[in-house]
């Protein structure tokens, strides 16, 4: 068995513990200092930084949202001096607010060292080919990747996403062994090769490393059989840092989260009180090292169980289940965070009525987004023409809004179903939800 840093990845559980709580201890101070919004929230709670002592004292701090991040857009959260800061990776924005995550070499160092553990934890080695096919620029997943690549050894095709004919060239020509990119790409990229002729065991790729967005138990399976590889799982935020929060092992059975870094407590998401271990609740995490962007206690509304049970692979981090669902109406499309408020957002400026319904599915292991949209009767009455330029107008609106094209159709006044209570604006025919039978064995 490889690790990345063995000594952090196999640490006893009382010296992670210790190590936590020696960190969180500083880290408090240092938000409590330079952060204003959360001095605030500290005061408001009656916490010092005086009385946390160790992790056992975290439940008393208070939580940390993206809508608290977004109301101190963009600096409010930074934590050092700009002049500190070389780097900024961003989400996407509900209705123009973005979150802007501030980073210093230091915690652009420690990320890279999170991602290269789970390219190490897949297999990797400096002997490898990584081709890095999720997009760059403020997204995330093709900076982390590519700089574990680096800090690993690889050699490293810096592809970002798209451009199909290019990814598989390259891929043949310079023998990638390693895909990283969202899970319905490398499905589309299976597909793409095998109308070109190009047999699984053809290709040189061993594994792939996918995240960004849901995927199933057997769409993982799909992906390993048509490109002839092991597809491990990734999760991380941009609130975080990015991908390699936690990352899979070769044992398949949950992600492992790097707990030198992250503290992680599961929460009953209506309540905000802390669930013991084994329980299905909402995903909190706690950021020990970062220095430009630190959160204690950012709640991620991803729905999750984690377990401390004894891994295959040696490392003694706390592992977690994939998501399992959302406590709150955000949907992941395409590697895309796509909240309903901002397509409404986008209708109300154009002109249209909040008449909306949002149609998610998946077709060939490739999420399809549809958004049916009521005219009113004035341009009900509009040429087919005109109606059809309405739509590519729309399209472009909503792909400036969403960094994604959804397929828009403008339909006839009050054809989308009435409801009595809450509207259904969102209708999800994909099957994301696989269970975490890792947890019984």
């Amino acid at each position: 068995m490889r690790y990345f840093q063995e000594k952090a990845e196999t640490m006893p559980v009382s010296e992670i513990r210790k190590m936590q709580s020696e960190k969180l201890v500083k880290q408090v101070r240092h938000v409590y200092d330079h952060v204003e919004p959360y001095r605030r929230k500290m005061d408001a709670a009656g916490v010092k930084p005086e009385d946390i002592h160790g992790v056992e004292d975290l439940h008393r701090l208070p939580f940390v949202s993206k809508d608290d991040l977004r109301e101190e857009y963009p600096k409010g959260f930074l934590a050092v001096p700009q002049r500190d800061c070389v780097r900024i990776q961003s989400t996407s924005g509900t209705t123009g607010r973005r979150v802007v995550a501030f980073y210093t070499q230091h915690d652009v160092d420690l990320w890279e060292e999170c991602c290269a553990r789970a390219i190490v934890a897949a297999g990797g080695t400096p002997d490898d080919v990584v081709q890095v096919a999720y997009g760059y620029g403020l997204f995330t997943g093709g900076a982390g990747l590519n700089g574990g690549s680096h800090k690993v050894g690889c050699l490293t095709l810096p592809m970002s996403s798209g451009n199909t004919d290019r990814q598989i060239q390259f891929m043949m020509d310079l023998g990638a062994t390693f895909l990283c990119c969202t899970p319905s790409y490398a499905a589309y990229l299976a597909e793409s090769m095998k109308e070109r002729g190009i047999a699984p065991e053809q290709n040189p790729l061993k594994a792939g490393i996918f995240g960004a967005e849901p995927w199933t138990e057997e769409m993982r399976q799909a992906i390993e059989k048509s490109l002839g590889i092991k597809a491990y799982d990734i999760y991380g935020l941009t609130e975080t840092s990015g991908p390699g929060v936690a990352f899979e092992c070769q044992a398949q059975q949950g992600m492992h989260i790097n707990e030198d870094h992250f503290i992680a407590e599961i929460i009953d998401p209506k309540t905000g009180e802390v669930l013991p271990e084994g329980s299905k609740g909402e995903l909190v995490f706690t950021s020990l090292d970062k220095e430009a962007f630190p959160l204690l206690r950012y709640r991620t509304k991803d729905i999750c169980i984690l377990s401390r049970q004894k891994c295959s692979c040696g490392r003694s981090f706390i592992r977690m289940t994939k998501p399992m669902g959302r406590s709150d109406d955000m949907l992941i499309i395409r590697g895309v965070n796509v909240f309903p408020s901002q397509i409404e957002t986008v209708l109300l400026k154009e002109g249209y009525t909040p008449n909306y319904q949002i149609v998610v599915d998946r077709v060939n292991n490739s999420d399809t987004f549809d958004i049916l949209v009521e005219m009113d009767e004035e341009m009900f009455g509009d040429t087919v023409s005109a109606i059809t330029g309405r739509e590519k107008a729309l399209v472009a609106a909503m792909r400036s809004m969403l960094g994604i094209g959804p397929a828009v159709h403008l339909v006839a006044p009050h054809s989308i179903e009435r409801s009595e209570g809450k509207a259904v604006r969102v209708v999800d025919k994909r099957k994301l939800i696989s269970e975490a039978k890792w947890l019984t064995k």
